[in-house]
């Protein structure tokens, strides 16, 4: 895949090439997320103490550093591969939010190199603010991302899928906070139609079992997110710049794309268990 991706494309017009491959540097960078490693000291750290006879030319921390840093465009474009491949025949959606807190409530405002690029938001979950972003996700029926968004944390949900889901066609399913008469018909127009549970003081003509099937489906995307909060540390990011930010989030979402496609082949029937891949 990462030979398809780049092609005859130079990725260095200068210097000499770095000890590491591209490749086994997305390879220590897609392993190191499954295993809930997260930074890039705690990679390097793990590949240099156990697996040096695989990695042989593993060189220093920050070259290691800078050469995962420097491959974010790569991931991105092998993402974007990965989420057509995978969903080339889908027209079901999921759509939901997670908070991406980036420091303590009090802290924010004297110590926060994202102040004025992030926000306060509420976290339902553990009924506290935070101070940093909002993740809003949107995968396919079978679990694999097919959009990512990342906004300031008090940006409503409702003004951001549009956005992720543009151009697409189906259905898609989300929870009644994106009840919106506006965004269903703008959807509707693009031939995509919103479905969400109704508030209890609203009317719903339609039948009870098709509002319990939409529930029980939607809540593969709480699947999802629950991956990647507690295997690849989405919410535990440290980084002191949006580009930083952005690279993180982004690889983290790019090794479970991979560990579902990889899962696949192994267990067909069930490629969103990726912990059987430690099985």
């Amino acid at each position: 895949m990462y030979y398809e991706t780049v092609k005859e494309t130079k990725l260095r017009l200068r210097g000499s090439a770095p000890s590491l491959s591209d490749v086994e540097v997305l390879t220590m960078l897609v392993v190191g997320e499954y295993l809930g490693l997260g930074s890039d000291k705690r990679i390097w750290s793990y590949f240099s103490q156990h697996w040096v006879e695989w990695f042989p030319q593993i060189g220093c921390r920050t070259s290691f550093t800078r050469q995962s840093a420097n491959l974010i465009k790569v991931l991105n474009e092998m993402q974007q591969k990965l989420s057509e491949k995978l969903c080339a025949h889908t027209d079901l959606y999921l759509f939901d939010g997670f908070p991406i807190p980036i420091c303590h409530i009090k802290r924010y405002k004297r110590s926060s190199p994202f102040r004025g690029l992030g926000a306060v938001g509420y976290c339902a979950a553990k009924d506290q603010k935070y101070f940093g972003f909002k993740g809003h996700l949107l995968i396919s029926s079978e679990g694999v991302t097919k959009g990512l968004s990342v906004a300031p944390a008090d940006i409503d949900e409702r003004d951001v899928l549009p956005e992720v889901a543009l151009g697409l066609t189906g259905d898609t399913l989300a929870d009644k906070g994106l009840i919106r008469p506006e965004l269903s018909a703008s959807l509707r127009h693009q031939g995509l139609n919103l479905h969400t549970p109704l508030r209890k003081n609203m009317k719903d003509s339609r039948p009870k079992e098709f509002v319990f099937q939409i529930m029980n489906i939607r809540r593969k995307v709480e699947t999802v997110i629950g991956q990647l909060v507690e295997r690849f540390k989405i919410q535990s990011i440290r980084a002191k710049d949006t580009w930083h930010l952005m690279m993180k989030i982004g690889r983290k979402v790019f090794a479970h794309s991979l560990c579902f496609l990889i899962n696949k082949s192994i267990n067909a029937d069930t490629p969103l268990q990726i912990d059987k891949l430690m099985a």
